[in-house]
C-alpha cells in the first residue's frame, strides 16, 4: 500500500475575527503531538512551518477589516496548497481564524482543475460563514470565507487563484451550522448547497449526516476538502476558539465524523481552524484538534 503524505501548514492568523488569539493555534495544536500522531498511524509528514502574516493594526471598523493583510496571506497559502497536492501530498492546514480558508480550499481547487477535475467542499461549522460585504453585521472576513468560495463574495478573494467559483455549489455542504445571521440564510438559499444544521444531526444521527455529506461532495468530483471550524464543537469540549455557541458536536459525534471521512479514501485537503489558546483551558482544545486530525487520517479506535 502507498504510504500516505501529509503537508502541515500554519497559519497564525487572527485578523479575520474580532477576538484576537488565534494566531496562536498551529502552535498549540503542534505542541498537543499532531506530527507524532501522524507519524503513529504511518502518516509521512513535511511540516511546512508558519507562513509569515504581516504586522498591521487591526482595524475596528469597515465592510471588510483588515482585508489587504489577510488577501496577502490567503494568496501565499493558495500556493503552498497547491504545491501539495500537485506533489501528491494531502494539506492540512492549521489557523488561524476561518479567512485563512479562501486561500487552502482555492490551492487545492486549482490543482486538480490543472488537471480537467474538480473538488467537493465540507464545511464543518457553528457558523454558516457565507456573509458577503454587504450582508456582514461585523464586516470580520472569518464570516465570509464560504461566500468568497462560491463567488459571492469580493471580487479579490473570489477571484483567488485566476477563477471562480472555486467549487459547484451542487457539491458544497455545511455541517453542525447552529448560529446563523438573517441575510446569511437568504444567502443559503441563494447559494444552492446542501445544509445539515445541529437539528438533522439531533434528528438523524451524525453517521446518516456525515454518509450523506461525503455522498455530496464526492458526486462527481475528485474527493473532497474538508474545512472543519473548531467551534462546531460544543464548549464544553472546545472551550478554546473566539465564537463559542452552546449545542454543538459532541466529542463522539466529532470523531465519529473525522472516522467516516478517513474510510471514505477521499479527503484532499483539511483545514482545522478558529483555535484560539488564549481562550482555552490546559490546551483542551488544541489537544481535541490534534486528535481530529489524526482521525481524519485514518486513526481508528483498534
Amino acid at each position: 500500500m502507498k504510504k500516505r503524505h501529509a503537508t502541515v501548514i500554519g497559519v497564525p492568523l487572527d485578523y479575520g475575527a474580532s477576538k484576537r488569539g488565534a494566531s496562536g493555534g498551529p502552535s498549540a495544536i503542534r505542541r498537543a503531538n499532531l506530527v507524532e500522531g501522524l507519524e503513529a498511524i504511518d502518516v509521512e509528514v513535511s511540516d511546512a512551518g508558519d507562513l509569515s502574516v504581516p504586522k498591521i493594526v487591526p482595524s475596528a471598523k469597515g465592510k471588510l477589516k483588515n482585508s489587504s493583510a489577510i488577501l496577502k496571506v490567503c494568496q501565499a497559502l493558495e500556493k503552498q496548497t497547491y504545491e501539495a497536492v500537485a506533489n501528491g501530498s494531502t494539506p492540512i492546514t492549521l489557523g488561524g481564524d476561518h479567512s485563512l480558508t479562501v486561500g487552502s480550499v482555492s490551492g487545492v481547487s486549482r490543482a486538480f482543475r490543472d488537471k480537467g477535475r474538480k473538488i467537493g467542499l465540507i464545511w464543518v461549522d457553528a457558523h454558516a460563514d457565507i456573509n458577503t460585504p454587504e450582508t456582514s453585521p461585523s464586516g470580520n472576513v472569518h464570516g465570509m470565507p464560504l461566500a468568497h468560495l462560491l463567488g459571492m463574495g469580493h471580487k479579490d478573494f473570489a477571484r483567488l487563484g485566476g477563477f471562480s467559483p472555486k467549487i459547484d455549489p451542487r457539491n458544497v455542504v455545511l455541517v453542525g451550522i447552529r448560529d446563523v445571521d438573517r441575510a446569511e440564510a437568504v444567502n443559503i438559499r441563494k447559494s444552492g448547497i446542501r445544509v445539515f444544521s445541529m437539528q438533522e444531526i439531533d434528528r438523524f444521527g451524525m453517521g446518516v449526516v456525515t454518509e450523506q455529506a461525503i455522498d455530496a461532495a464526492n458526486d462527481g468530483t475528485a474527493g473532497f476538502h474538508l474545512s472543519f471550524d473548531i467551534d462546531s464543537v460544543d464548549p464544553g469540549n472546545a472551550p478554546g476558539t473566539g465564537t463559542i455557541k452552546r449545542g454543538g458536536l459532541t466529542y463522539r459525534e466529532a470523531h465519529l465524523l473525522m472516522e467516516l471521512v478517513a474510510d471514505s479514501e477521499r479527503m484532499v485537503g483539511l483545514d482545522v481552524v478558529e483555535v484560539n489558546p488564549l481562550e482555552d483551558t490546559q490546551n483542551a482544545t488544541a489537544v481535541l484538534a490534534s486528535e481530529l486530525i489524526a482521525s481524519s487520517m485514518g486513526k481508528n479506535i483498534y
